[in-house]
C-alpha cells in the first residue's frame, strides 16, 4: 500500500470516501481517499476479488466512523470495459453509490510520450470522480447502466450478427473452393447441396477430388450448423415472456410499421438503442456517434467529420439503413431534403450527406417512438386484416 498527498476534499462530500477502481484480468487496484485521512491511499487486490474490495471498503469506513464518530458514504467509479456492468450492480447492492465512466471522456496528458501506469490512472479517475461530484460541467461522461434484464435481452442481435457472418463466411469459403475448379456453385446453404455437387464436373469431367470435397464437407456442416442456430435463435426471441423482452418485442413491432423496415433492422434497433431513455435529440445522435467534430482554435476552423463515439453496431444499422431509406421512402420530407442538397453533387458529397440524413432518421425514429409522431411523408405498411 502506498500513499500520497492530495488537495480539498470535494465540497459537500466532506465525509464521504471516494474510490476509484483499475480493473485488469490479473489486478485490481483500488485508489481511495478517506475523510480521516488528507491523502490518497492505494490497495492492490487479485482481479475479479469482489469480496475483497467489499472487505477493504469495510474496514476503512469503520476506521474512518471511528475518528469522525458517524458512518461515512462511499462513492466508487471505474472505466467500463471488458468486466461489463457486474460489479456496478454489485456494489450497488451493498450500498455503495457507483459510477461507470466512459474512458474516452477522461482527459488525459497530451504529451508525445505520456506516462500511463495503473497508479496514476487510479488516481486520475480519483479526482475526476471528485469533480464531478462538485459539479464540474462535461468533467466526464457517465455510462447509462441498463438493468441485467435489458442487457441480457440485447444478446439475440449481437449474437445473431456474429451467426449471420459466419454463415457469409462458409458460404464464400465453399464458393471459392469450387471456384479453383471452375465448377458451378449452386447455393451451398440447402441441406440437399452435398448431394446435388455430387453430380457436379469441371471442364475435364471429373468430380471435386475427395480431400478438396471433403474440406467442402466440413465448411458444409458447420454452415448447416449456423443455420440451425439461427432458426433457434428467431424462433426463441419470439416466445422469450420476459418484460424487457416483451417491451423490446413492441418497439420492434412499432418499426415494422414503417416501409423500409426489416426484421433485422428493427431488432437492432430497438434492442441497442432505443430501449434507453434519451433526454433529447441530441443525446439520440451522440449514442449512434454521428455528431461532428469541429476542430476550432484561433484562425483554425475544420471539420473532423463524425464523433464514431457511439454504438458501433447502431451506427452501421443507422448508414445502412439510411440508403434504404432513400429507396423505399422517397416521398418523405428527409429524402426530399437529401435529393435537394445533393442534386448533381458527387459521389463524395452524397457519402457525407447520407451521414446526416442517418443522424436527422434516427432522431425521427426516436420520435416516433415515444410520441407516436410518424415522420412527415413516411408511407406505413399494409396491415393484413383478419376476416
Amino acid at each position: 500500500m502506498q500513499a500520497s498527498t492530495i488537495g480539498t476534499p470535494t465540497a459537500g462530500h466532506c465525509g464521504t470516501i471516494f474510490v476509484a477502481i483499475e480493473l485488469s484480468q490479473k489486478t485490481w487496484l483500488a485508489t481511495l481517499h478517506s475523510p480521516d485521512r488528507d491523502r490518497i491511499s492505494r490497495y492492490k487486490l487479485e482481479g475479479g476479488n469482489h469480496t475483497g474490495l467489499l472487505a477493504l471498503i469495510a474496514q476503512v469506513r469503520s476506521r474512518a466512523a471511528e475518528k469522525l464518530g458517524s458512518a461515512p458514504g462511499v462513492v466508487s467509479c471505474y472505466e467500463a470495459g471488458y468486466d461489463g456492468f457486474w460489479l456496478h450492480r454489485l456494489l450497488l447492492a451493498a450500498g455503495i453509490t457507483n459510477y461507470v465512466f466512459d474512458p474516452a471522456s477522461i482527459a488525459v496528458d497530451q504529451r508525445a510520450r505520456r506516462v500511463k501506469t495503473d497508479r496514476i490512472d487510479g488516481e486520475t479517475m480519483l479526482r475526476t470522480l471528485m469533480a464531478y461530484l462538485r459539479g464540474e460541467p462535461r468533467v466526464v461522461r457517465i455510462v447509462r447502466v441498463p438493468t441485467a434484464e435489458q442487457e441480457d435481452v440485447r444478446r439475440g442481435s449481437r449474437e445473431r450478427g456474429r451467426l449471420i457472418k459466419e454463415q457469409t463466411a462458409h458460404s464464400s469459403r465453399i464458393k471459392a473452393l469450387l471456384r479453383l475448379l471452375g465448377m458451378a456453385v449452386g447455393n451451398p446453404r440447402r441441406r440437399d447441396w452435398l448431394t446435388w455437387l455430387a453430380t457436379q464436373r469441371d471442364w475435364q469431367g471429373q468430380a471435386v477430388p475427395p480431400r478438396m470435397l471433403s474440406e467442402i464437407r466440413h465448411e458444409h456442416a458447420r454452415l448447416m450448423l449456423v443455420r440451425e442456430q439461427l432458426n433457434a435463435l428467431e424462433a426463441s426471441a419470439q416466445a422469450d415472456p420476459a418484460p424487457a423482452a416483451v417491451e423490446m418485442t413492441e418497439r420492434r413491432e412499432l418499426l415494422l410499421r414503417l416501409k423500409c423496415l426489416g426484421p433485422a433492422f428493427a431488432t437492432t434497433l430497438a434492442s441497442e438503442v432505443f430501449y434507453k431513455d434519451f433526454r433529447n435529440r441530441r443525446e439520440v445522435a451522440s449514442y449512434f456517434g454521428l455528431t461532428p467534430s469541429p476542430w476550432q482554435s484561433g484562425g483554425t476552423d475544420r471539420d473532423q467529420g463524425i464523433s464514431k463515439a457511439g454504438n458501433p453496431r447502431a451506427r452501421r444499422a443507422a448508414i445502412e439503413l439510411a440508403w434504404l431509406w432513400l429507396r423505399h421512402q422517397p416521398d418523405s420530407k428527409l429524402t426530399l431534403e437529401f435529393r435537394k442538397h445533393t442534386l448533381n453533387a458527387s459521389k463524395r458529397i452524397k457519402r457525407v450527406a447520407i451521414v446526416a440524413l442517418a443522424r436527422k432518421l434516427m432522431v425521427a425514429l426516436w420520435r416516433y417512438l415515444t410520441t407516436g409522431l410518424v415522420p412527415e411523408g413516411v408511407v406505413l405498411k399494409a396491415v393484413a386484416v383478419k376476416v
